[in-house]
């Protein structure tokens, strides 16, 4: 990623210029694949499941992260669902304020709604059982994408989780100039997890989606 880092204050301004150009539709958050969303929200809702409940080594309920939320299509039907209190958190205000109309009555239960990129945003410490991050690590350089997982590591909760959901490479990392973006292979996401200190605890393949598309794997750390 040695020229993304070079160029990083444009990898991060034609990223957001990409997504201020997206409709506030799930269609628009999914680029074009709105039909997957079932899927993908019981496959997350399976994995995040093994870990929840009460009782020693479990996961509390209290409250969760939605990273890079958009309008809110995870925090609507996993997150809302599962915990008391959810935060969001994405770099585009119009979707933010879209959230509110989308997660409707329910939206009362949203505790803050930050807009900024992940490599600027601290969450607060010691707030989130779980911190869901989806879909968006590829919008991170590396060192980035590392200090983040400590920050995250920090804002947990006793036995909370940090859960990376994203699409993987085949082999090392496949720049999108569309979105101004990168993919990267599962080993290089794993040894970045490691590098931020953090363990992996569980990790999945989400099955079921088109054949065309990345291989998308979960992996919970702490």
């Amino acid at each position: 990623m040695g020229d993304i880092a070079q160029n990083e204050a444009s990898f991060y301004s034609n990223a957001e210029g990409y997504w201020k150009d997206v409709p506030p539709t799930v269609e628009g958050m999914l680029g074009g694949y709105g039909s997957i969303s079932s899927i993908d929200i019981n496959g997350s809702k399976a994995f995040l499941q093994k870990f929840l409940g009460e009782g020693e080594g479990k996961t509390g309920m209290t409250c969760a992260l939605d990273c890079g939320a958009g309008i809110g299509r995870i925090t609507k039907r996993l997150l809302l669902p599962l915990f008391r209190t959810v935060d969001l958190v994405d770099v585009t205000q119009e979707f933010l304020d879209k959230a509110k109309n989308y997660l409707g009555e329910e939206s009362k239960r949203v505790g803050h709604y930050f807009c900024s990129g992940l490599q600027d945003f601290v969450p607060e410490s010691g707030r989130y059982d779980v911190i869901w991050i989806q879909w968006v690590i590829g919008h991170l350089t590396d060192d980035h994408l590392v200090d983040f997982l400590q920050r995250c590591q920090k804002a947990l909760r006793p036995n909370g989780l940090v859960i990376i959901k994203d699409n993987v490479s085949y082999e090392g990392v496949v720049p999108d100039e569309v979105d101004s973006s990168v993919c990267r292979d599962l080993e290089i996401v794993r040894s970045l997890v490691r590098r931020a200190g953090l363990s992996i605890v569980h990790e999945e393949q989400q099955m079921d989606f088109p054949k065309e598309i990345y291989q998308v794997h979960t992996l919970a750390l702490r």
